[in-house]
């Protein structure tokens, strides 16, 4: 049985919660539990699991409240397994299952496949494989966040991370850039040199189920990480290291009122979390630090604080790059998107003389199921961006008509600082156009009402921070 048969099958599993109103990505958070327990066994690494715990005790329980045994399973995992990683997984424990019957099928299932065929790094494999799976399903709304592989590769290739350097996301979710950016390092050198000096890395994630997922894949990579549950536009962000390449597709909306005080050092207050995000992103690397972020295009026009922080931006960095992505890569029907590329300079004024642009839009094919994102879609915008500092010299404007534009900084001032330049007609079809199946259609009206509560919650905090600002 192949890796892919294997991910199948387990996805498979799913239908049986779907009864009880079970999501698919509530389902991938409890596999979570169930996998973990199932891959240690396989992989001889039991010791890390209390007896009376394990996998094999699930599967031989005979009682009548199976369900009671596995929470209580879970719970004592969480508080008392010597192993630190299994008490992080197994942390602030929560079952999706509600009848004993389910659960039964589920773990009956998974013991069926023929985990044997199945080697470690294999195992990494079958999970990014199911969290791919969510992330295509329309009703899971994991699309929204998930960033395609073929776009973290290109955004990490053209940064090439290297041993020895600090890499960081400050909003990991699952942890894909970390765990693509160690895939690359590892390409370009040998395991010895490898294990001589190998990469940190570090995230942040603020939800409680994907960190745990997040630690999982990492797990399952052999990724030696510092995985911190928070929020990096707090004081969790104090265990951060500067780092040398920060990889992140921040989260898109509002950020929600919250009791908890947004750091010092974010100089410019906005309920914009991709314009708090990108702050926080300049200013946590090192001089010569380099950072690929994924912004929408309200981030790049937004009046206001969103110039003041575009400013700051290029008076700290080298915005060199930016490339315009079409719409339908990510889920959220009409989500317009933007890579920014950019250097920390040496000092904090005048980094940046010049923005290179990339318009991936025009004449764009409708991606979406029908039409996914691939690696040899990015391999125009790769050539010109160039792979060194030497190459990016060589940079030649093609003209207005052409995909690949420079822009003097004194040509953006004269814009007011918008960064949502344009000069060729976006003739991309609309990815709203092409859906067909009623759960695709109903998902995408539930993420224009996701949408416009974002909206509608952002002017209220204006408003209340306006109200507190008065008094």
């Amino acid at each position: 049985m192949n890796s892919e048969s294997i991910v199948q099958k387990i996805w498979d599993l799913c239908h049986v919660l779907r009864g009880d109103g079970v999501s698919y990505h509530e389902y991938i958070s409890e596999l979570t539990y169930l996998l973990f327990l199932k891959i240690a066994e396989e992989n001889k690494t039991e010791n890390l699991i209390p007896d009376g715990r394990r996998w094999s005790d699930l599967v031989a329980y005979k009682g009548d409240n199976l369900l009671d045994f596995y929470r209580e399973m879970l719970t004592y995992l969480g508080a008392h397994a010597s192993s630190e990683a299994v008490r992080k997984i197994y942390a602030f424990p929560t079952t999706v299952f509600s009848h004993s019957e389910n659960l039964k099928a589920v773990i009956d299932g998974i013991a069926k496949l023929d985990w044997h065929s199945i080697t470690f790094d294999g195992m990494g494999g079958i999970y990014e494989g199911l969290l791919a799976k969510n992330s295509q399903d329309a009703r899971s709304g994991a699309g929204q966040y998930f960033t395609p592989r073929p776009l973290v590769d290109c955004m990490i290739k053209l940064l090439q991370p290297r041993l020895g350097e600090v890499i960081q996301d400050p909003a990991t979710g699952t942890g894909g850039f970390l765990i693509s950016a160690d895939h690359y390092v590892r390409s370009q050198v040998s395991e010895k040199k490898y294990k001589s000096n190998p990469p940190r890395y570090e995230g942040v994630e603020i939800e409680k189920g994907t960190y745990r997922i997040c630690l999982m894949n990492a797990f399952l990579h052999r990724l030696e990480s510092h995985l911190i549950l928070g929020d990096a536009l707090t004081k969790d962000a104090e265990d951060l290291s500067p780092a040398d390449v920060i990889l992140a597709n921040p989260p898109f909306g509002s950020k929600a009122g919250s009791a908890r005080k947004q750091r010092d050092d974010i100089a410019y207050a906005t309920t914009n979390k991709q314009l708090a995000f990108l702050q926080h992103i300049y200013l946590g690397l090192k001089p010569g630090g380099r950072a690929a972020v994924v912004l929408p295009d309200n981030a790049l026009f937004e009046d206001g604080v969103g110039r003041k922080i575009r400013q700051d931006l290029m008076n700290r960095c080298d915005l060199h790059t930016i490339l315009r992505l079409p719409s339908g890569i990510f889920y959220s029907p009409g989500v317009k998107t933007n890579v920014l590329f950019f250097t920390r300079g040496r000092k904090n004024t005048g980094n940046t003389r010049a923005v290179w642009i990339y318009d991936m839009r025009h004449d764009a094919p409708r991606y979406g199921k029908k039409r996914p994102l691939q690696a040899a879609d990015f391999s125009s915008f790769e050539a010109v961006y160039g792979v060194d500092l030497e190459a990016m010299k060589l940079r030649k404007d093609q003209g207005k008509g052409g995909r690949w534009r420079c822009f003097s900084r004194e040509e953006i001032a004269e814009k007011f600082d918008n960064l949502n330049i344009s000069w060729l007609s976006e003739t991309e079809a609309d990815p709203e156009d092409g859906l067909t199946e009623p759960d695709d259609i109903s998902a995408a009206i539930l993420l224009h009402l996701r949408a416009a509560l974002s909206e509608i919650e952002a002017v209220a905090d204006e408003l209340a921070e306006s109200s507190e600002t008065d008094k």
